[in-house]
């Protein structure tokens, strides 16, 4: 029988007790190393007797549809692996934070790859997003991981979106429910606070008091030039982050914000500058001898770490410093708009879920609040304000 050739397909009849009609056309694939490749497909869509030579090839024709739309859009065959290692690294890594893209190989390595990472990146779909999910929490992986893994998964398929390898983003709209515990960060009381103020030494005291009354997060604090304090106008405006040995902008959008001091923090920088050797306006405000932005893992190991064990009470983090700002906000009846503003929020639930009006003099006033809580007199009592410096600085490198 003659073959029908529809562009790049035929319609042929195969069989001898029962005829049936097969398809065959062509399609471009795109190669793992980005050559452009073509593959051959055969479909059997009926028999003879039951179907009309019509049908089969409108059949014939709907494929050959989708294989001409093909050519302007190719399949992929590369996998998922494949498809991070060779496109979308080396692309992130020009766009992302150094610590945002430890955070995503971390997940691609020890969580992604081994579940799906063999699959081609076009069969790459929601049930397998899900299962892969599954298997972490049936393993007791935390909800928090579960939805770091969900959003490095949709940050990857999202560029694979964006280069026209699949047609939509299968991340999009798988939700994990909430954690039946949330995390509690340990903080310390203020009676507590001022006896570890009492037992640091400079400059950790002054790093650890600007996260207490400021909120500041610890990369905030240590990308902290003289330029941007303003002591006359009491405010401080935070403009950079140093983390992973670099700087850059702040977390957040929203974390770019200028925020007023009290006159305890304002007392304790004029102190802390006083004792410095460099405050031209680019100097940073914490600095080793040569110049060069503290480490904070090196900071936490050398000061603030055995300072704690010193009072006899548990270690607590640098962001324990923010998490202790924040709830002497609440507890001193400041609105959560007023939180939102001062800690750089991006929105309201990551405050808390309500939200109220926002002045700049009710910030003023929360500041001076929580340093009343916390020192109320003491600040001279352990030294905090003297210029002199009496409380010996180590040199950190």
């Amino acid at each position: 029988m003659a073959r029908p050739r529809y562009q790049d397909g035929s319609l042929v009849v195969r069989g001898k007790k029962r005829k049936r009609y097969v398809i065959r056309w062509r399609e471009d694939v795109v190669k793992p190393d980005g050559t452009i490749g073509r593959i051959r497909h055969a479909e059997t869509v009926g028999f003879v007797s039951s179907m009309k030579r019509q049908q089969a090839l409108e059949i014939l024709q709907s494929r050959m549809s989708l294989a001409t739309e093909q050519r302007r859009q190719p399949k992929v065959t590369m996998t998922l692996a494949e498809f991070v290692r060779a496109e979308w690294k080396p692309n992130a890594e020009l766009a992302l934070k150094k610590s945002s893209m430890r955070i995503y190989n971390y997940q691609l390595e020890k969580y992604i790859f081994p579940a799906i990472g063999e699959t081609p990146l076009r069969d790459v779909n929601r049930a397998h997003i899900e299962a892969c999910l599954s298997r972490l929490k049936q393993k007791g992986h935390a909800t928090s991981t579960l939805r770091s893994v969900r959003a490095t998964f949709s940050t990857v398929l999202e560029t694979a979106v964006g280069r026209k390898y699949l047609t939509e983003n299968h991340a999009h709209g798988i939700r994990s429910r909430e954690a039946d515990t949330k995390k509690e960060w340990r903080y310390y009381q203020p009676a507590e606070l001022r006896q570890l103020l009492g037992v640091l030494c400079e400059p950790c005291r002054t790093i650890v008091a600007i996260g207490v009354l400021t909120g500041m997060r610890i990369g905030e604090i240590l990308a902290l030039r003289w330029k941007r304090i303003d002591l006359l106008g009491s405010k401080i405006e935070i403009a950079e982050n140093y983390s992973s040995g670099e700087f850059g902008p702040p977390k957040t959008r929203s974390s770019h914000r200028v925020i007023p001091i009290s006159s305890a923090l304002r007392n304790q920088l004029e102190s802390h500058r006083a004792r410095a050797t460099r405050t031209g306006p680019e100097e940073l405000v914490f600095q080793t001898p040569k110049g060069s932005p503290l480490d904070a893992k090196n900071l936490y190991n050398r000061e603030l770490a055995p300072a704690c064990d010193e009072i006899g009470q548990p270690r607590i983090s640098w962001h324990s410093f923010r998490h202790t700002h924040a709830t002497l906000l609440h507890e001193n009846g400041e609105s959560l708009k007023t939180a939102q503003a001062l800690l750089g929020h991006s929105d309201l639930e990551t405050t808390l879920n309500t939200y109220t009006h926002s002045v700049p003099d009710s910030q003023k006033r929360a500041v001076e609040r929580v340093a009343g809580v916390l020192f109320n007199g003491v600040l001279d009592s352990v030294g905090l304000n003297s210029a002199s410096g009496e409380n010996p600085n180590r040199r950190l490198n």
